[in-house]
Parts: C-alpha cells; structure tokens; sequence
C-alpha cells in the first residue's frame, strides 16, 4: 500500500486541505491517504483549538473520498509529535509506503519540528505549493539541508518507492483557504 499522511490541526477543515488531497493521491499515485487530525500543535496555542471528536467530524465532512481516511491515530498513541507517529507507523505496518504530505507554508517552519532530520531520513517527503510560498520554498532550511534528495516533479510517482531522504515539490491549482483565516471569521482568534 502506498499511504500519504497528511497531518494537522483541520480547525476547521476546508476544501483546500481536500485540494492537497486529491493533487497528492492523483500525482504520487496513492492507494489511500489518511488525514491524522491531531491532538494540538506543539508550535501553536490550543487554547481555542476546537474538540478533536468535532474537527474529525468536520474533516470526515470535507474529506468526502473513499480513498481519504480521517484518523485520530495521534491521540490514539498517544504521539505528541510527528516523529512519534511515524515512528510508530513504520514499526507497526512494515509493508506499506508511506509519503508526508505537507504545503509548502509548513516546509518554510519544518526545521522547527522536532526530530525533522529524522522524519526527512526515515519518510519520503511531497510538498504541495501553497499561495505566498512558492519562491519560499526552495530555501527553507530542510530543503537546503538535503539538497540531493529532491526528485524532480516528473518522477512524483516514484516518491513513494524512493529511499529517503526523498521529497519533491508538486505544483497545481491552489486554495487561498487558510484555517487561520476561518477562525478569524468566526471569531475564535
């Protein structure tokens, strides 16, 4: 199986985070991708953070896929952080290919995570273009730190198969949604 994991907070989801999904599924030829809603970011504040029972209520709303599974596997584990959940994923499900997904906007942050080397050695790595962080990208600290392994977006379909570190940049239609901008809406910072 080739499974995409696309975490984050989803307060609240929208269909930009459907948009990643389908560009992902589509370009890196994944069997499935699993949304791993989590528990609270350690770089935010939760205060205001919505229930995690309400945002995977949301995300299975939005996700509207048979291929997209929504999943609390984070909090289930108890992971606080990335690399504790693929930690765990590659332990548990030695068979199957797993492939990071994040937009650009977070690869310009990744080096802030913790364990980001790691997760960049252990999980081959796609990173979606995201609106404001297309000429970012290429200089984020994480992309400078491997600079070899980044596979040219003709081969996005191998980058399931690639020994990390491995990631490639896939550019299509993007969303200008952004949660940060629908909390704001509504009122809840």
């Amino acid at each position: 199986m080739r499974i995409g994991l696309f975490g984050g907070s989803f307060d609240p989801p929208h269909e930009g985070h459907a948009l990643v999904s389908h560009i992902a599924l589509r370009r890196l030829r994944l069997d499935r991708l699993w949304w791993l809603v989590s528990p609270g970011n350690p770089l935010k504040d939760t205060t205001r953070l919505a229930s995690l029972d309400a945002r995977m209520a949301a995300a299975r709303d939005v996700a509207q896929d048979p291929r997209i599974v929504v999943t609390g596997l984070e909090a289930e584990i108890g992971a606080r952080y990335t690399a504790d959940a693929l930690r765990f994923l590659h332990a548990r499900c030695p068979g199957s290919r797993f492939v990071w997904i994040m937009g650009a906007d977070n690869l310009l942050q990744f080096h802030r995570w913790r364990d980001w080397e790691e997760i960049l050695r252990t999980t081959p790595v796609a990173v979606i273009d995201r609106p404001g962080a297309t000429l970012k990208a290429a200089g984020a600290k994480a992309a400078l730190r491997f600079p070899g392994a980044r596979l040219d977006e003709r081969d996005a379909p191998l980058l399931a198969t690639a020994t990390p570190p491995a990631f490639v940049y896939l550019h299509g239609p993007r969303s200008p949604s952004s949660s940060t901008e629908l909390r704001r809406r509504a009122g809840r910072g």
